[in-house]
């Protein structure tokens, strides 16, 4: 019965576009399907301190070190996934956030490591210089540029304050978007939140610290917030859950702007979350990259019933965009009774929001909600040519991975979009496998073409 209901669902993205509480959906197809397998491992730089030639080895429950390599199995929830940590060597996972060049390559990066900072203490940060193989489904490293900061520009201590190469970790930043530029790259970060700006081989120039107008933005994670010593002073103020910074960045189309959105709403003083009308919406920053400052300006991205994130955004023009929005559940069936007594033969909660919108943020709604102009369904792309290489069912491909975070125009009628898989801890496509790296090319003429 699900089956039939999932591959008549998949039919509805060939149907012309129509209204689905007040949004419209626009058809999807897969065109090519490359994945990189999750178990890819790649070694530290020669010059990297003994610390980092393996990674992983805090990621025990009680952060206690792992002595190890392959003793602490990773899990998603309570379900045990088929690989362990430590493992030897860094992990290309986590790829958060991508950029189309025109030479047919790709920019991306891997975000903070195993999910915190204080389990990613051994995680390097970098950006991988990709190209895909579409034909062969295959995903080919160009490059991979580790951060560094050599000149000591981060305000803080670091991991490697003391070691002959400062090497970033995730215990320091967790980088999660890229612009590249003439001149490095820009990376929107979630720790501060922070921008960031590198040069070309990897070396920290700035941290910009955020302000969304006159309010100064601050994660619990941010380095400049001191717990008091004694329990019965006032809490720092901090107006961001943890992992709500810069989950989008996007660089406006004549290169002068950054657009910076908050994966998480803005918090109040009296707790109250930052919406649009009964909406959960969150902030999208504007910035100047001559003069490295914020401009004041800012818009709302109101979150659809059943969003609960945003993955990535990309520019298309100089007032669209594209954004992923999702929830966070992951795979499709088994779904647990009960959300909240999950079981390891069950995924916890269904991945249902998967999708990929199309705004348009002008002068006109500065300062208040960007328009939704409609979106693509994520969960049922149809597949007619059976271009998939796994997922989906007869008709469709799927995504039912709880992170989709990378998205970005191809050309005129295309669209790449890719996971980032958590590694080791996401298992979205089987219950007991680890997700892969999965990028597809979609057409979406339509989509793409809509006002």
């Amino acid at each position: 019965m699900r089956k039939t209901l999932l591959a008549s669902a998949a039919l509805l993205t060939l149907l012309p576009a129509f209204a689905q509480a007040g949004e419209t959906e626009f058809p999807a197809k897969l065109v090519r399907h490359a994945i990189l397998p999750a178990n890819t491992i790649i070694a530290a730089p020669a010059d990297a301190a003994e610390h980092l030639k393996t990674s992983g080895k805090f990621t025990t429950p009680d952060r206690t070190r792992a002595e190890g390599l392959g003793t602490v199995v990773g899990k998603d929830g309570v379900r045990e996934t088929d690989l362990s940590l430590p493992f030897d060597g860094q992990p290309m996972q986590g790829f958060s956030g991508i950029k189309a060049m025109a030479d047919g390559t790709f920019w991306t990066l891997s975000d903070n490591g195993f999910g915190s900072k204080a389990n990613s203490s051994d995680a390097m940060l970098m950006l991988h210089h990709i190209r895909f193989d579409w034909e062969n489904g295959t995903v080919e490293a160009v490059e991979t540029v580790f951060l560094s900061d050599p000149d000591r520009k981060a305000p803080f201590p670091i991991v490697m304050e003391g070691a002959e190469k400062r090497y970033l970790t995730g215990a320091d930043f967790d980088v999660e978007s890229i612009q590249p530029v003439a001149d490095g790259f820009w990376i929107g970060e979630e720790f501060g939140p922070y921008l960031l700006k590198f040069t070309r081989d990897g070396t920290l120039t700035d941290v910009i610290a955020t302000k969304a107008g006159e309010i100064e933005v601050k994660s619990p994670d941010n380095p400049t917030l001191v717990v008091p010593a004694n329990p019965t002073a006032k809490i720092p103020a901090f107006n961001l859950k943890r992992s709500g910074g810069y989950e989008g960045l996007a660089l406006s189309m004549d290169g002068t702007k950054l657009y910076g959105m908050l994966e998480g709403p803005l918090y109040g003083q009296d707790g109250s979350v930052e919406k649009d009308g009964e909406l959960t919406a969150l902030r999208v920053i504007e910035f100047d990259i001559a003069s490295k400052a914020w401009t004041g300006r800012t818009w709302l991205y109101p979150l659809s019933a059943g969003g609960e994130a945003i993955g990535d955004f990309n520019m298309l023009d100089a007032t669209t965009a594209l954004v992923i929005e999702r929830d966070n559940g992951a795979g499709r069936a088994p779904v647990c009774a009960d959300p909240k007594a999950p079981a390891p033969d069950c995924f916890q909660a269904e991945a249902k929001h998967k999708r990929v919108y199309k705004i348009e943020m002008t002068e006109e709604n500065g300062g208040k909600a960007v328009r939704k102009v409609g979106y693509i369904d994520l969960m049922t792309i149809a597949d007619p040519d059976k271009r998939k290489r796994q997922g989906g069912g007869e008709g469709f491909y799927d995504m039912p991975f709880v992170t989709i975070e990378n998205v970005d125009r191809v050309d005129e009628t295309h669209i790449v979009v890719g996971n980032d898989n958590n590694l080791p801890f996401s298992a979205g496509r089987a219950l007991h496998k680890t997700d892969d790296n999965e990028f597809v090319l979609l057409d979406v003429a339509d989509f793409l073409a809509a006002k």
